[in-house]
């Protein structure tokens, strides 16, 4: 028997890095899981390797066409939904000189607007007890530069847990924030300042952490399975922070 064995399971973004690598957690722990991907291609080879206990749904966090399109296909299995991930999100560089409209409606608009749905459509179907985890970063507390728009989408993410946990607190209902540091994702290799040198930017990162590494997707993962667990019962608004003590020393 697994930590959540029978459950029903939704991982946003959940096509690639840390988001399929919770999947696959939830899912080895006994979870059916609906993964979401705005590529098609990526998703149909997550939802493979992840077998029989998953549904992949196309779409965009950003869209509440397709996250409503998401949950009618988590209804029609008729079980509820016991463990909601906010994964999905984005990140870029610019420095306050350099943002432009797009570059802000782009980061808020799936950090924190697509987050906000993403909870808010599911409350319907969210069994009591249920448990949500919001996808945050280290660099919600931090002052990284050319990080400022992600940053602050972060810390409204981060800002909402509190605040939902509060207001579903009588359905049992625990809101909480996962809060990764550097991890080796797909992803971060797209943040390279210089896209010919990858391993040089994973290095500095890596560098910066004091277990002297970058985060593992599993590593993230096995907090998120805690989260989505009885193991954390008494635990709701807090933030865990899966980040090789970047922030903590």
């Amino acid at each position: 028997m697994g930590l959540l064995e029978g459950k029903t399971a939704v991982v946003t973004g959940g096509s690639t890095g840390i988001g399929l690598a919770s999947a696959a957690r939830l899912v080895a722990e006994g979870a059916y899981v609906f993964i979401t991907g705005r590529r098609k291609t990526e998703l149909d080879a997550a939802v493979q390797s992840l077998g029989s206990s998953a549904t992949g749904v196309l779409g965009d966090i950003a869209n509440l066409d397709d996250l409503d399109r998401l949950y009618d296909t988590v209804r029609d299995r008729g079980r509820g939904l016991d463990v909601l991930f906010a994964n999905a999100s984005i990140a870029e560089f610019a420095r306050l000189e350099e943002i432009t409209e797009e570059h802000f409606d782009t980061l808020f608009g799936i950090n924190a607007r697509g987050t906000l749905f993403t909870v808010q459509k599911a409350l319907p179907l969210l069994n009591d007890g249920a448990s949500v985890i919001l996808n945050g970063s280290t660099n919600a507390e931090a002052g990284d530069q050319a990080f400022g728009v992600y940053a602050a989408a972060k810390a409204a993410t981060r800002s909402f847990a509190r605040t939902w946990a509060n207001e579903l607190k009588e359905r049992g209902i625990r809101v909480n924030t996962v809060t990764p540091g550097p991890i080796d994702t797909p992803g971060l290799a797209g943040l390279a300042p210089d896209p010919e040198r990858p391993d040089d930017f994973r290095r500095q990162l890596g560098g910066r952490v004091p277990l002297g590494r970058l985060g593992r997707p599993e590593e993230v993962a096995a907090a998120v399975a805690f989260l989505a667990s009885e193991q954390s019962s008494f635990i709701t608004g807090s933030s865990l922070s899966v980040d090789g003590g970047l922030n903590q020393m």
